[in-house]
């Protein structure tokens, strides 16, 4: 007979365990993010996927905090994760470090994320933005590439922590 799986039967790393895991050489940049929820389900999906670190930018609220809590479950403890005001200083650091930076955003020259080579022998780093207004205006010419998510439907974009849930299990996929 089929029965959900209990916590206990699945197996899970405990946050020591995890910090000590390999992870995936990918970086998850969150630029002027508002909700806490999205910012705390990106931390719990980034948690499940093994990501390297979350960059918090510019208005981005920060751990610890009851509402990023709710929806993180804790992965705020097991994900590490820093605060940069300036988004450009952020990206600067990680160019040096030899990551390539993607913005997850529709522009003028985005391409498909279905028909975007992930490169195992490179890091990576992927900016999500604002819920509104999307990746800050002074950090897109400091992009190296943008994918965009295909939407077959009648709106024009996803809510940021779906659209970040979707990335990150594409690029976990091929970087594992």
């Amino acid at each position: 007979m089929v029965h959900k799986l209990k916590l206990d039967e699945l197996n899970r790393i405990d946050v020591e365990t995890f910090k000590k895991t390999e992870k995936i050489p990918l970086v998850i940049i969150l630029d002027n993010i508002r909700s806490m929820h999205n910012v705390g389900a990106t931390f719990r999906t980034a948690d499940a996927f093994l990501i390297e670190k979350i960059i918090l930018c510019g208005i981005t609220p920060q751990p610890p905090h009851r509402e990023i809590h709710k929806a993180a479950l804790g992965a705020t403890e097991s994900v590490d994760w820093s605060y940069e005001k300036d988004i450009n200083a952020a990206i600067n650091d990680l160019k040096s470090q030899g990551f390539e930076i993607i913005g997850i955003e529709q522009t003028s020259n985005s391409q498909l994320i279905t028909g975007f080579t992930i490169d195992k022998a490179k890091k990576y780093a992927l900016i999500l933005g604002n819920e509104v207004e999307g990746i800050s205006d002074e950090a897109l010419e400091n992009i190296d590439v943008f994918l965009e998510i295909p939407q077959l439907g009648t709106k024009h974009s996803l809510n940021v922590s779906v659209c970040g849930g979707i990335v990150m299990w594409e690029f976990a996929k091929a970087l594992k």
